[in-house]
């Protein structure tokens, strides 16, 4: 996979450029300490995966050249998904975010709280005072998606007993419906019926299902570089890999496995047979499978747009997002 993130966005770079400017405009204000801290939230945005679902998905749904409420649909996401991750980096007790510091760390709890807080209404404001009832419905519906998984995966982390329909529940909340958030509200904004909203929002599910067992993935070492591996089983979570594994063995070794999970204390050993046993058992190669599935059912929804650059530009954003290596 040699297609880089600034070829596949080259039919949107100036619509990108553009939302860079209006987002950072709409982040400033006239309270110094505030100005300060979304300055650095400005600085530290990653790859811009989220508008670029957006923007992809409102051109193929007919808005070219895009409506304003395009970038304001964009803008609305980032404001509520950088509110949540300021949230959760509180939650966590976590002092990094993408390498840099976060913003707990920086500022503390409370002024974190608070700024998540203001992200928050900073979202809801840009959609009310433009009349985006449409828009603040379906990403007000994914915030809501995201909390009620978090706090699933939680109830279920402390018995461990996670199996495969409530795991796909979780990550269809926790991470599937942002994407979907994406593509709907990008269809959403270009003026679709609510039948191609419904597909645009379906397809960016799917495409969400398999980025996050993409994630799962790294945690078992299939990638050289990412996240440290054995991260998610340090933090007891379960996942495609691990819950497959567990379902294909023996009660004893099972029992041993997840007590391995539970009482890990960070020990590399207790962590790495976990891994070797994952490895073993099949958990990977299922894994793969089920992520394939995903990806192919978005492909084969994406082709029921018409043909255009944008459209060839989304397959390839799912190609990037799926075979990426970190």
């Amino acid at each position: 996979m040699n297609v880089t993130l600034d070829q596949i966005q080259a039919p949107i770079a100036t619509e990108m450029a553009e939302f860079e400017q209006k987002f950072r405009a709409s982040m400033q204000t006239k309270v110094l300490l505030l100005d300060k801290i979304m300055g650095y939230i400005v600085k530290r945005k990653g790859k811009q995966i989220r508008p670029m679902f957006v923007f992809f998905t409102a051109k193929i749904s007919g808005g070219d050249p895009l409506p304003e409420a395009t970038y304001r649909g964009a803008a609305l996401i980032e404001l509520l998904h950088t509110a949540t991750l300021v949230h959760d980096d509180v939650v966590d007790e976590s002092n990094y975010r993408r390498g840099f510091f976060s913003i707990n760390a920086l500022w503390k709890n409370k002024i974190a709280v608070l700024v998540g807080d203001y992200l928050l209404s900073k979202g809801l404001l840009l959609s009310l005072e433009n009349d985006d009832y449409a828009l603040l419905k379906l990403v007000s519906n994914a915030v809501r998606e995201l909390s009620e998984g978090e706090l699933l995966q939680i109830e279920k982390a402390r018995r461990l007993d996670i199996t495969e329909d409530v795991y796909f529940d979780i990550i269809r909340q926790k991470t599937a419906s942002l994407i979907a958030s994406c593509c709907a509200v990008g269809a959403a904004s270009a003026g679709a019926d609510a039948e191609t909203i419904e597909r645009a929002r379906l397809f960016g599910e799917k495409v969400g299902m398999a980025f996050q067992i993409k994630d799962d993935l790294f945690d078992f070492g299939t990638a050289e570089i990412g996240k440290p591996v054995g991260i998610d089983i340090k933090e007891k979570k379960m996942t495609l890999p691990l819950i497959y594994s567990l379902q294909q063995t023996d009660w004893l070794t099972k029992r041993r496995v997840i007590y391995n999970v539970k009482n890990n204390d960070g020990r590399k050993d207790r962590v790495q047979s976990v891994i070797e046993f994952v490895k073993k058992t099949g958990g990977l190669e299922y894994a793969i499978g089920v992520m394939e599935k995903y990806r192919n059912e978005a492909l084969n929804i994406l082709r029921t747009f018409p043909a255009s650059p944008s459209r060839d530009s989304l397959e390839q954003l799912i190609n990037y997002t799926i075979e990426r290596s970190h």
